[in-house]
């Protein structure tokens, strides 16, 4: 297996900056020098995760996660720090060197050959739809209203018969196993090749960057036997969670929203009808990945699902998801249509648009969900319906929201106001008292209870200083603190790495501790780097750190004299002498230091 190199890491890492790579996950918002925003790892409501823009790290202070940006995107992505490498090197256009028979090497030229067969198959599939073979796909166009800019918009096409596609793949070269890879065709146990898709209505799927990645098959035929729709399954360039129908054309919109619906012809329907920042969910229910997308292309998120019961609890869990990646999400109240497709082709674009305009917060959305449940006429029903709201409005963070919130529930239902805020602030002081009283787990890391708060501290500023004061604070901290100075296990090994790096190349500091494969010493070290240690002047830091530990070394063997004068009566009169000696000085050393 091929061995990146520091400098071709330290490369990549310089070409991805971490604010920047973050902030396609997490909205960050700046305070003093670094940015915050809710940590993606785990769920809170105040801001504790922290990026530094200066050293290129971040650190969540509430469970401890930090590094650098490989050991982000590793996090977030869950995958390892070898493909997180090759992640980012693809992101800034760097080459990687690949030796012959590496496995990367084989994946990344049968990606690229899967990436062009798609593109063939898109063409084959489209050419195909407009010939006179292809009739019950025209026909089913034109039942949909779909028009010639809209097909080739999306590039809609039509699927031949057998192994056609098959047949055509080779004749431009592809090899058998290439195209097996992309699964538009299998293989039967007589050895033959046979198209998957056959005879019908093809809609292909592209990434963020228009590549076609795989294929939704819709049937055309009168056939209960065969499934509706087939899609293409995972392979080396397509993963379903991590990608949304039409995203390529919905994050070229002037507009700040996207709308989120069920299927590919709601969000075809709607773009044709001049809703271009509609994308949708890959026949799965809305995951995280999916999530982060949306928050990056957009400020607003609408969810425009179908108007029967899975719809509208897809809605509950798509909404919770958008919620925790910190989306603005919205909810599209629609009636008498049982999707968007129906609905925008029987009563028009514009009222689809004011639909969209008075679509829902998610804490409303959730109070008419719960109204469905409950007989407002029976009072044990009523009173159930407040405790739940009260659950609801008690999350809600912003006092104004809140207030808007208890104001519009009191007149709609008819509930004092007083009587809400009474349930509201009692359930929000239960659950303080909860989470005060739950024992919490240790987070993974090294255990300091054993040493001085004030120690940590000033150990972690003197690798601070090392690192983004190297030249000023250099020479006098190595020739004045020691190894064995430190007390914490982490910044020992920290300190020693630092001693590895020569005086003249500061600016391989960070990359040789960055080098350590230690995910607790990454994440001691993008603590360090988040804090600020409001420094005025680096070099009265310098002077004043160093100055602590001399005076501690002082102060520690005018301890250790004073006990061997009270306690060892074998001492001769001239090692006494010696030792009184000493400790004049060290007494008058101090005075000086004070």
């Amino acid at each position: 297996m091929i061995q990146y190199t520091d400098e071709l890491k330290e490369e990549i890492r310089t070409a991805n900056d971490i604010v920047d790579i973050i902030s396609q996950y997490v909205t960050l918002k700046r305070k003093g020098r670094n940015f915050f925003g809710l940590c993606p790892f785990h769920k809170e409501k105040s801001p504790s995760f922290s990026v530094s823009a200066d050293r290129q790290y971040f650190h969540c202070f509430g469970c401890n996660k930090g590094g650098d940006v490989f050991t982000f995107i590793s996090e977030i992505e869950k995958i390892t720090f070898k493909e997180a490498l090759e992640f980012l090197a693809e992101r800034a256009h760097i080459s990687l060197p690949i030796s012959q028979n590496s496995e990367f090497n084989k994946n990344q030229y049968l990606k690229d050959k899967m990436y062009k067969i798609n593109a063939e198959t898109t063409i084959f599939y489209h050419e195909r739809l407009y010939k006179s073979l292809a009739k019950i796909a025209q026909e089913y166009v034109k039942q949909r209203k779909l028009d010639n800019n809209t097909l080739k918009a999306f590039k809609i096409g039509y699927s031949g018969e057998y192994n056609e596609l098959y047949q055509h793949l080779k004749s431009k070269g592809f090899k058998d196993e290439e195209i097996l890879a992309t699964g538009l065709v299998n293989k039967n146990e007589k050895g033959e090749f046979i198209d998957r898709y056959r005879k019908r209505l093809m809609f292909p799927i592209m990434d963020v960057s228009g590549r076609v990645i795989a294929f939704g098959g819709r049937k055309l035929e009168n056939n209960d036997k065969i499934a509706k729709y087939i899609n293409s399954n995972e392979n080396l360039v397509y993963s379903k969670k991590r990608h949304l129908y039409a995203l390529n054309l919905a994050k070229q919109s002037d507009s700040k929203k996207i709308i989120l619906v069920e299927g590919y012809m709601d969000a075809i329907s709607l773009y044709q009808r001049g809703f271009n920042n509609v994308v949708a969910s890959l026949g799965t229910a809305l995951t995280d990945e999916q999530g982060r997308l949306l928050r990056r292309y957009s400020e607003q998120v609408i969810l425009s699902y179908d108007s029967d019961g899975a719809g509208q609890e897809a809605i509950m869990r798509g909404l919770s998801i958008l919620e925790n990646q910190g989306c603005d999400a919205r909810v599209l109240q629609m009636e008498g249509a049982k999707d968007p497709d129906e609905y925008v082709i029987k009563y028009g674009s514009g009222r689809f648009n004011l639909l969209v305009e008075n679509a829902i917060s998610l804490v409303e959305f959730k109070i008419k969900m719960l109204k469905n449940k409950y007989n407002l006429e029976n009072s044990n029903d009523k009173i159930r319906f407040l405790k739940e709201i009260t659950k609801i409005l008690s999350n809600v963070d912003n006092k104004i929201e809140k207030e808007i919130y208890i104001e519009r529930v009191s007149e709609q239902y008819n509930i004092s106001k007083e009587a809400i805020y009474a349930e509201v602030n009692k359930v929000t002081y239960n659950e303080k008292v909860t989470e005060n009283t739950l024992v919490k787990p240790i987070p993974k890391k090294e255990q300091t209870t054993q040493v001085n708060p004030s120690t940590i501290k000033r150990e972690n500023m003197i690798i601070y200083l090392l690192i983004n004061h190297f030249t000023q604070s250099y020479e006098q901290i190595v020739t004045n603190i020691f190894v064995e100075d430190f007390k914490l296990e982490s910044n020992k090994i920290i300190f020693n790495k630092i001693l590895e790096s020569p005086a003249e190349e500061s600016e391989k500091i960070l990359q040789t501790i960055a080098n350590i494969e230690d995910e607790g010493i990454q994440s001691h070290v993008s603590e360090i780097l988040v804090t600020d240690y409001e420094i005025n002047s680096v070099e009265k830091c310098i002077e004043d750190v160093v100055n602590t530990y001399n005076k501690e070394r002082l102060t520690n063997r005018k301890f250790e004299i004073v006990k061997k004068l009270e306690q060892e009566s074998s001492l001769t009169e001239d090692e006494i002498a010696k030792l009184e000696n000493e400790l004049t000085n060290i007494v008058v050393e101090l005075a000086k230091r004070k």
